[in-house]
């Protein structure tokens, strides 16, 4: 599918998108943090912090990947301006997105602000993602080009059903893709798809996300069966429990020569720099870089038999298929206002 899609520099056709990897994170920094704790948010300095994310990613540029999807959402502490100026130092194209990070309820300003919207008949969450897609993100220019949604081990809670509600109306109304954050050890992404259809999804435009965790082949199938794509999106993050890099490598050939490798992309969930972890934790990591799958995990998936179509799929085609988004679409008319009145907490 050829289309275009939103990007931070403008709008790009998905045809030249090239070699993407499908979720990543460039910045995630709490603005709390590093207005009133910046030694914690940028230990050795901002600038220090931008100098290298874009020495990575020039290193992801020439490794041979033209696109990263940037999946920092709202609660996962997006900052756009910044993302901006990096991408200004490096030829890569960076796809933002909207949504809200959490495995239950959201902050208690979102939540509060939910509650007094459907008081008047209407939906917060969805005004939010709408406004980052069709609008833009603050006076940014930048329009996000993905929904992201998240269940935990957990599942749907009533707090995350109201958010993955949220991405599915915004997702029908705008025509942009959904990605997840899922538990596949509780085959949460068959119950994220189940809510998704119920709201009228076209599931083709799902990519549940770390889906490569597990090697059960079973449950993967059942997902890529309903039209949804997996994400093998943790590439050189050998968490305890998750499979390592040469299981997730061989469960990828072995869906390839089952016919799926139209539905598979992969990533590595990476933080180029984040205030959620500091140097000890990532240095128990040293494979969780973005130039892993480039110089690294495709010669592997290559030597396991996946052929050079299904990797163009898997790294080119697939991607811009999902990312196309169908339709311009102008911005959805707000539900009507109710004349109801209750205090916002429901009795809480």
């Amino acid at each position: 599918m050829t289309g275009a899609v939103s990007t931070v520099r403008g709008q790009r056709s998905t045809a030249d998108l090239g070699r993407t990897l499908m979720h990543e994170h460039v910045i995630a920094v709490s603005a709390a943090l590093a207005n009133d704790r910046p030694e914690i948010a940028f230990p050795h300095g901002k600038q220090a912090a931008i100098d290298d994310a874009v020495a990575r990613l020039q290193r992801v540029k020439d490794a041979g990947i033209d696109t990263i999807v940037e999946v920092t959402v709202f609660g996962h502490d997006r900052d756009v301006p910044t993302l901006m100026e990096i991408n200004a130092r490096v030829d890569l194209n960076i796809v933002v997105a909207t949504g809200f990070y959490t495995e239950d309820l959201p902050s208690k300003t979102f939540e509060i602000r939910q509650a007094l919207a459907r008081q008047r008949g209407g939906n917060f969450f969805v005004d939010v993602f709408t406004a980052d897609i069709v609008d833009g993100i603050g006076d940014t220019g930048v329009h996000a080009g993905i929904i992201k949604c998240v269940t935990g081990s957990d599942g749907l809670t009533r707090g995350s059903k109201g958010l993955l509600r949220a991405a599915a109306i915004t997702a029908r109304d705008t025509g942009v893709p959904i990605t997840t954050h899922s538990d596949p050890h509780t085959r949460g992404g068959l119950e994220q798809l189940d809510l998704f259809a119920a709201e009228g999804v076209d599931l083709t435009r799902v990519i549940i996300g770390h889906s490569g965790d597990t090697t059960d082949t079973d449950y993967l199938k059942a997902l890529m069966d309903t039209g949804a794509t997996m994400a093998s999106d943790r590439f050189g993050y050998d968490l305890p429990g998750a499979a390592t890099t040469q299981q997730r490598v061989d469960v990828i050939a072995d869906l390839c020569r089952q016919g799926y490798g139209d539905r598979i992309v992969v990533s590595h969930d990476a933080m180029l720099h984040t205030d959620w972890l500091d140097d000890g934790y990532t240095a128990d990591f040293p494979d969780w870089d973005p130039t892993f799958v480039p110089t690294r995990v495709v010669p592997m998936l290559r030597d396991a038999g996946v052929s050079d179509t299904d990797l163009r799929r898997i790294l080119v085609d697939n991607p811009a298929r999902l990312l196309a988004r169908l339709y311009s679409g102008d911005r959805p008319s707000p539900i009507p206002n109710s004349r109801s009145r209750s205090h916002p907490f429901g009795g809480r």
